[in-house]
């Protein structure tokens, strides 16, 4: 079987939208504006369930929601190829970022924002 990388997904993208010819159409604003759609369709899937059914999704739900994750995902690699960032080094340096404005010790068991820390 053959390991599917995270690297990969970029290229796969990539060719996915040249063979389409889409490259046009995928501006950086178009994608986001794609991404946030998605985001609102990530949203429905969990619209009016409770906390408790939130965490216990019927596999229907579930994969529903895997798939609205994934369309999620394959819009912000496409949008950060566009404008080459780094998404996995982005992400690492925003969590040493999120590291500083939330320690440990002033913010585990609770959910404040860091200036109310």
């Amino acid at each position: 079987m053959k390991t599917l990388r995270f690297e990969d997904l970029e290229a796969r993208l990539a060719e996915f939208a040249a063979a389409r010819d889409w490259d046009p159409f995928h501006s950086p604003k178009n994608l986001a504006m794609a991404l946030a759609a998605e985001a609102g369709e990530l949203l429905e899937q969990f619209q009016w369930l409770t906390e408790e059914q939130s965490t216990r999704l019927t596999d229907e739900r579930r994969a529903a929601v895997a798939l609205e994750l994934a369309d999620i995902q394959l819009y912000l690699v496409r949008l950060a190829a566009r404008l080459d960032i780094d998404l996995v080094s982005t992400a690492h340096h925003k969590i040493d970022l999120n590291g500083e404005k939330y320690p440990v010790e002033k913010s585990r068991g609770h959910a404040r924002k860091y200036t109310e820390l």
